[in-house]
């Protein structure tokens, strides 16, 4: 079994900034690619942004210049610091990663519950 825990969501005013991190635990041997996706009410969910196991980044144009995404392979960890805030930016945010468990002989994708950022005007 492998999970994903998210964490750091928040309240927050326009403008500011937030941190997001999701712990991939569990039967892990590997794990490729991380992403963030986020949903907004009455919206389908969306990539906000990606992170390979080398570390090659990309991002949805909506983000590009405010938001950072990072991971450290050390902990099974990834993080999206978000800064410059925007309502629009308001979602609950998921975390998604591609994992080779000890078991298997491939990827399988899994994904975290999610935590609600709510940016307010």
């Amino acid at each position: 079994q492998v999970q994903l825990v998210e964490s750091g969501g928040g309240l927050v005013q326009a403008g500011g900034s937030l941190r997001l991190s999701c712990a991939a635990s569990g039967s892990i041997f590997t794990i490729n690619t991380m992403r963030w996706y986020r949903q907004a009410p009455g919206k389908q969910r969306e990539l906000v942004a990606s992170i390979t196991s080398a570390g090659s980044t990309g991002y949805a144009d909506s983000v590009k210049g405010r938001f950072t995404i990072s991971r450290d392979n050390a902990k099974n960890t990834v993080y999206l610091q978000m800064n410059s805030l925007k309502p629009e930016d308001t979602a609950v945010h998921y975390c998604n990663a591609d994992v080779r468990d000890i078991y298997g002989s491939g990827y399988s994708s899994y994904w975290g519950r999610g935590t609600q950022v709510t940016v307010s005007s």
